[in-house]
């Protein structure tokens, strides 16, 4: 294969590696339908959420009282009431833990990885090069996402009275934490990357944050669970401000460097093959 004749160096240097990783993978990423079909769904679930809330009755009805709520929480909420509290961005990262799920599956299961570290690539530079493609999916599918809530606003008529400062704190923070979901859902799938479903039902738990909602309906509504992804998520919100987007970089490059770690771990310790 070209692509993985592009990987081979005699002493390659870090970034002569990754480079090169990084470009058969974003290469195949851009030549994947489902990249493309997961960047649309992220443009209309915000208008269906939106229109639904306009049209609705009961529980959905009266949903948001403000366009930008569909893009992020008015203020930091680790337990859910009701779905309009967690229809915001933070569902991109459900999306893209499915999206990195289905790309390592192929890749263990066409045999693309064999052959890949028969090259003498090294198993970090995959974790990492993963992960890097992850977020860049997830940064693309949240703008689509604000591209979509916006259009669904402005059509369902709701006010988009803001404190710009906070929403851009906000909005920065989602993408930020873009990078610590990615690692996360990276280490999930090089654990299970023979077990499809187990890795698909993990991202989409972790990512709805039920394991810290649960800890939040015993412990309260507390910062204390910014410590986890799923807490600085919510903590990115409409009431943000720079210590916010602070807190979900230090929490999400401190999780990035942990899930590497560990995943190249696994891929040392376990027969990848």
């Amino acid at each position: 294969m070209e692509d993985i004749k592009e990987l081979q160096f005699e002493n390659p240097s870090f970034f002569k590696r990754i480079k090169s990783m990084l470009g058969v993978d974003f290469y195949r990423l851009f030549h994947t339908p489902l990249f493309y079909i997961f960047i649309c769904i992220a443009a209309i679930i915000p208008a269906l959420v939106s229109m639904g809330s306009a049209t609705g009755e009961g529980e959905t009805a009266g949903m948001f009282s403000n366009a930008w709520e569909i893009i992020a929480a008015s203020s930091p909420l680790y337990i859910v009431n009701n779905i309009g509290e967690y229809a915001n961005m933070n569902m991109v990262f459900i999306f893209g833990g499915i999206m990195i799920s289905i790309f390592i599956g192929h890749d263990f299961g066409s045999g693309y990885v064999k052959q890949l570290f028969t090259t003498h690539a090294k198993k970090q530079d995959y974790m990492m090069s993963k992960t890097v493609l992850g977020a860049f999916s997830m940064i693309c599918m949240c703008f689509t996402y604000l591209l979509g809530g916006v259009l669904s606003g402005m059509f369902t008529g709701l006010s988009f009275s803001v404190n710009a400062g906070s929403l851009v704190c906000a909005i920065l923070g989602k993408l930020i934490m873009s990078i610590g979901w990615a690692s996360l859902y990276t280490f999930i799938n090089i654990i299970f990357r023979s077990k499809f479903g187990i890795s698909i039902a993990l991202c989409f738990v972790l990512g709805t944050g039920i394991p810290v909602i649960g800890a939040a309906a015993i412990i309260g509504n507390t910062s204390a669970l910014n410590i986890f992804l799923y807490g600085s998520s919510v903590y990115a919100c409409l009431s943000a401000n720079v210590l916010n987007v602070l807190i979900c970089l230090v929490c999400s490059v401190a999780w990035a460097v942990v899930y590497n770690l560990l995943g190249t771990l696994v891929l040392y310790k376990r027969d990848i093959y």
